[in-house]
């Protein structure tokens, strides 16, 4: 009787086990990655590797990586760009080429965006993060295949396409700057270089406030900077504003061409972070404005209608934790209580923006979560009045409440390092991620729904 029972149990281990867990993946096809599927035994939601390639990444959280009839998906790897049925999830290499720089998919037409990247120029202008690299911008039809270039670029770094991809948005420095002296550009391993710098004392810093350093050092360098725009149709450069701020993270609106969201980059606690500008003119508005000392907010993101937006806050920084939000039209806020160790490197919403989805953090990172590496689904609860009485003017205040959390994917073998910038599926039965859970940078997807609901 022992006997059977050990059998049995070492049955379910096995089960559980996501080397040998394999449920339904795609059968293997010849020249397409290796998937497997399997149950996390933490959570009970099933996950998805589509590809652990060499290479294999996918968008960051805020970039679209769907087609706008939501029937495909992109990622890439050192063999180039791949496409992905959804659902289904059968895969073909789209574009061909180890060394292709995925940018985003149109949200009119069936397109992907990917850029070719020459040898480092010495001196002159450059791109993000000092980048020196000449890029030729791409366009792919999802279904043909068929390619064509749309712009020529030295000293520069395209890296937002507007709502009817009629218009690109780069950024250009005057000058190159690494963010870590001696590294490149981007360290394939996590997608970001790796930082490392001493404190005051002398003794090495965490790779989080190694970060902060560096992001200082370059702010305080004050490189004059421009974002400017190209013309898809007819190439023409554009300079939309210049600063001796550092400019980054520029995000069209998913709906209007005109609105181009942006950031001042440094540490946050230091820098007026969020803006917009219109490009039928007007001056940059400022979305967020602290209120206390070592307040930040950041990793802002639209929402897909483009009428709000969306970012972490945080009063002071790591102490209190906001998903808060900005409405275009009316100005009025709202601010989600977050947990500790609910605080994520990137939060992200639902197509139909009833939900939110959140990627977690170690303990190094700003919210130092003593269990924070988790995948979470977000259920959004505003805190009504009580029996109904209103404050005086409660209409112009800030709309609070709290967010009730599910765990999706057990990410305590993650480096977060490497940001799994978690995204939706257009019809929100998954989440698409990056990871390196099994040891290397793969990218995955996680269902919503629990095996068996």
């Amino acid at each position: 009787m022992l006997k059977a029972r050990n059998i049995m149990a070492l049955a379910c281990l096995l089960l559980l086990a996501p080397a040998q867990a394999a449920l339904s993946a795609p059968p293997a096809v010849p020249g397409v990655p290796a998937m497997a599927s399997w149950i996390d035994a933490k959570t009970g939601h099933r996950i998805m590797r589509l590809s652990d390639e060499p290479g294999a990444s996918a968008l960051y959280f805020n970039e679209n990586a769907y087609t706008p009839q939501g029937d495909k998906m992109v990622y890439r790897t050192d063999r180039g760009i791949w496409s992905v049925d959804l659902p289904g999830w059968k895969q073909r290499l789209l574009v061909p080429g180890k060394d292709l720089q995925l940018l985003f998919t149109g949200r009119k037409n069936r397109t992907v965006y990917y850029a070719v990247r020459g040898a480092p120029e010495a001196g002159g202008p450059s791109g993000k993060d000092g980048d020196t690299r000449p890029m030729q911008v791409w366009l792919a039809d999802l279904d043909s295949g068929k390619t064509r270039k749309i712009a020529d670029l030295r000293g520069a770094t395209v890296s937002a396409l507007n709502a009817d991809e009629t218009l690109l948005a780069g950024v250009s420095a005057e000058r190159a700057m690494q963010l870590q002296p001696g590294a490149a550009p981007r360290e394939a391993a996590f997608g970001q270089a790796a930082y490392a710098a001493n404190g005051p004392d002398g003794k090495p810093l965490t790779f989080a406030e190694a970060k902060e350093v560096r992001l200082n050092d370059r702010l305080e360098a004050k490189i004059p900077m421009e974002i400017f725009t190209i013309d898809v149709r007819t190439g023409e450069r554009r300079t939309v504003t210049k600063s001796t701020d550092w400019l980054n993270h520029l995000l069209f609106s998913p709906t209007d061409p005109n609105l181009l969201m942006y950031c001042h980059e440094g540490p946050w606690h230091k820098v007026d972070r969020i803006w917009t500008v219109d490009l039928r003119g007007g001056k940059p508005t400022k979305i967020h404005t602290r209120t206390i000392n070592m307040e930040i907010a950041g990793h802002e993101f639209w929402a897909p209608d483009g009428k709000t937006i969306w970012y972490d806050l945080q009063t002071p920084r790591g102490e209190v934790f906001w998903l808060a939000s900005y409405d275009l039209a009316t100005a009025k806020r709202r601010w989600y209580a977050v947990d500790r160790n609910e605080w994520s490197v990137h939060f992200n919403i639902s197509p139909d923006q009833k939900v939110f989805i959140g990627d977690g953090g170690d303990n190094e990172m700003v919210a130092h979560a003593p269990d924070g590496k988790w995948l979470y689904l977000f259920s959004p609860r505003e805190i009504p009045d009580v029996a109904g009485i209103h404050a005086p003017g409660a209409e112009s205040l800030i709309t609070p409440g709290t967010l009730d959390s599910e765990k999706l994917v057990d990410m305590s073998k993650h480096d977060y390092r490497l940001e799994p910038n978690a995204r939706f599926t257009p019809d929100m039965k998954w989440l698409v991620f990056r990871s390196n859970l099994e040891g290397r940078p793969g990218v995955y997807a996680v269902e919503v729904a629990k095996t068996g609901n």
